[in-house]
């Protein structure tokens, strides 16, 4: 293995447990915290691990969003994020470069439209659904939350570079969920604003990588193309 990646895979557990520890959530907070730090930064690698640390990290995550009445987030993250896992997993499997990267894509301005619109139509059906029922709180937020992120997972499956602008987005919206949440003594909340906390820098690293990555990507095409033009 990369020295790099074992080292920050033992940072992360370190981190970690000793957040668990501080919160009186070790397990599921901890493992939680654990396996969204390392989805986050593998898929700032482009490595497809990053899916598999994913799929666990949502499944506990939505077990915590139930426990809290966030039951939009609860359903975003069992029966939709989590499938899409499995999905990314098999698309970066078919569209690895030399170095096992993922191979990366850019926006069009059409792309850019369509996914604006679509998340502010599906946040306004979505909040309105979820104030239906009694229980729930912050519907709205926890409803253009969630549509952020379906988007931002859907076009990170499809290798979008933006797909990071659209988590910084999201992940602003997250902590502001979980700060109001911890604020009110929610089960389980103290770590999932950690875990938001710990989502924010690993984004921002996330947005430079993948625009470093494309630049690379396209002075390569460039010169492919300039010497098929020879």
């Amino acid at each position: 293995m990369n020295k790099k990646y074992l080292i920050i895979i033992v940072l992360c557990l370190i981190v970690s447990v000793i957040s668990g520890i501080i919160s009186n959530d070790l397990i599921i907070g901890g493992t939680i915290l654990l396996t969204g730090l390392l989805c986050a930064y593998f898929a700032s690698e482009g490595k497809k691990i990053n899916y598999i640390f994913g799929l666990i990290n949502y499944l506990l995550m939505g077990y915590v969003a139930f426990k809290n009445n966030l039951f939009g987030i609860f359903i975003f993250y069992i029966f939709i994020f989590s499938p899409l896992q499995v999905n990314g997993f098999i698309n970066w499997n078919k569209n690895l470069n030399v170095d096992k990267n993922v191979k990366i894509r850019e926006f069009t301005l059409k792309n850019s439209i369509i996914i604006t619109l679509s998340c502010i139509f599906g946040s306004i059906v979505l909040g309105y659904l979820l104030t239906l029922i009694p229980t729930q709180r912050l519907a709205f937020m926890d409803a253009t939350s969630n549509c952020i992120n379906l988007c931002g997972v859907i076009l990170m499956m499809l290798r979008f570079k933006e797909s990071w602008w659209l988590w910084l987005i999201n992940n602003t919206i997250d902590l502001i969920i979980w700060i109001i949440t911890v604020i009110n003594g929610g089960s389980g909340s103290l770590m999932m604003l950690l875990v938001s906390i710990g989502y924010l820098l690993i984004n921002i690293y996330g947005v430079i990588r993948w625009n470093i990555e494309a630049k690379k990507n396209q002075k390569t095409g460039d010169h492919l193309n300039e010497n098929y033009k020879k």
